[in-house]
């Protein structure tokens, strides 16, 4: 990867194995916003990015090494070598085709405690409502880091709130389950950080304890924000996709298999 600076935005070239409208508008992050001139906006810990590519050119708008070396870099992984791991899964017969259909999708490494938020929000729901469930929260109880886009809240801002709070922001069921997991993580009781260095198994389990958690939840934060790439989350898309492996998972997705899941699940949704 090279790096340059240009006034006030940094480039990023020879980058393989991004595509942003395919990895910001999968169902894995829900706050990013494609804007007219087809460049992505969102923030992430507290910190906002216009990011725009052309190509295999990248252009990061407005930002800073300190936010490019804290933040982005890890947030979009650009250390792990995806072609690499593209290979490896094209190993499989049903990703040699769909690898090169749909390639440039990455796992995001997003903030663990947004990530358990959204998709306990996320359950029996559709993208668009989550996204507007979860714009509403941030909007009400996050701060406005420039204008129009909010952080996250933390779990002690969203401990002070009631249930009904949550319901006000059309949370339905799930807002006594956010009521909870919020108090839970400000007093310490949920280790977000101690689960995060747990084994795969050992996490989900600990997940599992949670009020309002089930598996597909569990392992859709496990995946997509607490680093565990072989978390494979199965939904009623993968359900189907699993009828293609009747023995079982192949050996190639030993360790990436979330990685796996994400093409598999873009194919599915277009496919099945």
């Amino acid at each position: 990867m090279m790096v340059k600076y240009e006034g006030n935005d940094i480039i990023l070239e020879d980058i393989d194995c991004l595509n942003l409208d395919l990895t910001l508008d999968c169902g894995q992050a829900f706050r990013w916003e494609r804007q007219s001139d087809g460049s992505w906006s969102g923030v992430v810990k507290g910190v906002f990015l216009n990011i725009l590519q052309c190509g295999n050119r990248y252009i990061l708008k407005n930002t800073s090494k300190k936010a490019l070396d804290t933040v982005w870099l890890k947030y979009f992984d650009f250390d792990k070598d995806y072609a690499q791991i593209c290979n490896t899964l094209k190993q499989d017969e049903l990703l040699a085709s769909t690898v090169d259909e749909y390639y440039g999708i990455r796992v995001l490494n997003q903030d663990s405690w947004e990530a358990l938020c959204s998709f306990v929000i996320s359950q029996q729901n559709n993208i668009k409502r989550i996204k507007g469930i979860i714009n509403r929260l941030c909007r009400e109880y996050g701060e406005e880091v420039c204008e129009g886009f909010y952080s996250f809240p933390s779990a002690q801002r969203l401990s002070e709130l009631r249930v009904d709070d949550f319901e006000a922001l059309g949370m339905g069921y799930r807002a006594k389950y956010l009521e909870r997991l919020s108090k839970d993580v400000a007093c310490g009781r949920i280790d977000l950080k101690k689960i995060k260095a747990l084994s795969l198994e050992d996490a989900r389990k600990e997940l599992l304890n949670i009020f309002g958690v089930g598996i597909k939840v569990a392992d859709c934060a496990l995946l997509f924000g607490f680093g565990f790439y072989d978390a494979f989350p199965i939904d009623v898309w993968m359900k189907r996709v699993m009828e293609f492996y009747p023995n079982g998972l192949p050996e190639c997705f030993n360790g990436i298999g979330g990685i796996a899941q994400q093409y598999l699940f873009h194919w599915a949704r277009n496919n099945l």
